[in-house]
């Protein structure tokens, strides 16, 4: 049997693994697993570490499981958590589970509008949190979702509000758990929100097949193995950290590790080596803060895979990565609607050349296009155009469309339903490699040229005075738009006109001369979401009413 032809097995062995009512979503993520396997090692903000075995994770998930039988959660629930990453985190979404209920994750640095929007478009029943989080959860006109909501909290006795039921009190039932019958394929086991990047957030639905795709990206893109200390270092409020960390980690069952603290670059590094991490992933934002600051680690780590995915990687990171790391990163490609689909894979039956700019090859299970911009056909090699995955050939796809919203849903497939349509627009080379150019509503059309900022975002960020930046369109008289950049500079550098003219000037030299950045503001930050991706529509809303400022103050 060849390659492509294991391959094609393993995609359907997978998929039969979640199509069948034979095995419950809570066996197949923890109850599978010896008592003593260790699922998480768990590392607080004092690097003091505990050991969550699978063991302990099902007899205290069958506990709150129980709890929340007995306060009227049923199948079909929607459970939301408000929780940083720690023990009682993954015990509880493990108690969703049990019980057929439906997490909702909500990212822990939302304020309160942003997490009644989700609880009242979920119709959460409940929503977890800890200490930390519970004054956004107070009754009040600012957390006013439909219904009576009810917060379950993990902070001590003395820190409970009376407004809320403590996580410890419902552990103090006993372990007489009903099974719950086995959940159909197509039921949801997530309801998670769009991040917002281009507007308003859609609910998506995860349906337990889907868990199918998620394994094979943990196969076929990391390469986990069982020897493998994990960790993916994104959020789990979002898609990526949550599919790709925690639901990667419990589909094959490889040891990982959850920190408890925020971010730094010194945290990151420290972990890294006295864990012993062997395969590593994060948002291109963790990179560029090691490179920023200037961070050392030994040559004595045991890093073997490191993976990116949220935004592109451009081409700076891994020129410092193979010094830093002596590793090159993988740019991963994926959504909320899809997980991940297309990869710079580390399996080594899938590993190809990296290629300066591209974010790998199709996943198996999956089929890739690039649309031509006006017609559903495909484009020509090379010729930017659509993303768009062949729906018929793509075994793994699992979105259906968003809740509650069918306009929006329709904008996700052609007309005769053959295609989902990403959103995004990039080109695929004659070899398989597909390359990010921008999302739709980001290209920038100059005197006829199409350009996207992502193109310019890589010739500038290579530029060794720019930590990182955002490329947008400004409207011109004369060419229609030209661009404008927004830079964020190395700490210690300087802004200046010189400074602006070297930028410019690399651009033309690194990228193209028609290109180039017409006018470069430097800031402090640039608008992200709360999982790190860069906000554009942002910076185009603040121009625009500056310009309109301009225009009424003239």
């Amino acid at each position: 049997m060849d390659t492509s032809q294991k391959i094609t097995l393993r995609v359907s062995e997978l998929i039969n693994k979640y199509s069948t009512f034979s095995k419950s979503v809570h066996y197949l993520l923890c109850d599978q697993y010896p008592a003593t396997k260790i699922a998480y090692k768990i590392i607080n903000e004092n690097m003091e570490e505990y050991a969550l075995s699978y063991g302990e994770l099902k007899t205290q998930s069958i506990l709150i499981a129980n709890g929340l039988k007995q306060r009227g959660v049923k199948k079909g629930d929607r459970i939301a958590t408000l929780m940083g990453k720690s023990k009682e985190y993954i015990i509880t979404l493990l108690a969703i589970w049990r019980i057929g209920a439906v997490h909702v994750p909500l990212f822990t640095a939302f304020s309160t509008p942003a997490i009644t929007l989700r609880v009242n478009g979920s119709n959460s029943k409940i929503v977890f949190c800890d200490q930390k989080q519970q004054s956004k959860l107070e009754p009040s006109n600012d957390f006013a979702p439909n219904g009576k909501v009810e917060v379950i909290t993990t902070a001590s006795f003395d820190q409970t509000p009376n407004w809320a039921f403590r996580w410890e009190d419902l552990l103090a039932t006993d372990n007489s758990f009903k099974e719950e019958a086995d959940l159909d394929p197509d039921a949801p086991i997530i309801h998670i929100f769009t991040s917002g990047t281009t507007g308003e957030p859609k609910g998506v639905c995860l349906p337990v097949k889907a868990l199918s795709c998620i394994e094979a990206y943990a196969e076929f893109a990391y390469d986990l193995r069982q020897t493998d200390v994990f960790w993916n270092a994104a959020d789990p409020g979002w898609a990526y950290g949550l599919y790709c960390g925690i639901l990667a980690t419990l589909t094959t069952g490889t040891p990982a590790i959850l920190f408890e603290g925020g971010f730094s670059a010194q945290a990151t590094i420290d972990i890294i080596e006295k864990q012993k991490i062997t395969n590593f992933a994060a948002a291109p934002t963790v990179y560029r803060s090691l490179r920023a600051d200037g961070m050392e680690i030994s040559n004595r780590h045991k890093l073997r895979c490191l993976s990116s995915a949220g935004e592109p990687l451009t081409p700076e990171i891994n020129e410092w990565a193979k010094s830093f790391f002596g590793l090159s990163v993988h740019d991963h490609y994926g959504q909320t609607e899809t997980s991940m689909v297309i990869n710079n894979h580390h399996h080594p039956e899938l590993k190809t050349e990296l290629r300066d700019g591209s974010m790998g090859k199709v996943m198996p299970g999956w089929s890739a296009t690039v649309l031509k911009n006006n017609e559903d056909i495909p484009e020509k090699p090379g010729v930017p155009g659509r993303v768009a995955f062949i729906i018929d050939k793509s075994p793994f796809s699992w979105f259906t469309g968003y809740i509650g919203n069918p306009k929006k849903s329709a904008e996700k497939f052609s007309k005769d339903k053959k295609y989902y349509l990403t959103g995004d627009t990039g080109s695929v080379d004659k070899d398989g490699y597909f390359y990010f150019s921008t999302r739709d509503d980001d290209v920038i059309i100059m005197a006829g040229y199409r350009i996207g900022p992502f193109e310019v975002e890589s010739a500038l960020s290579t530029h060794n005075a720019v930590a990182e930046c955002a490329v947008i369109a400004t409207p011109d008289k004369v060419r229609g738009e030209v661009i404008e950049a927004f830079v964020v500079l190395m700490p210690g550098t300087e802004k200046s006109d010189q400074l602006t003219e070297d930028l410019q000037r690399w651009v033309k030299t690194n990228f193209a001369a028609h290109a180039y950045p017409r006018n470069i503001t430097y800031v402090g930050e640039l608008p992200k979401t709360p999982s790190g991706k860069i906000q554009r529509f942002l910076l185009r809303e603040r121009r625009k009413n500056e310009i309109l400022r301009a225009q009424n103050n003239g």
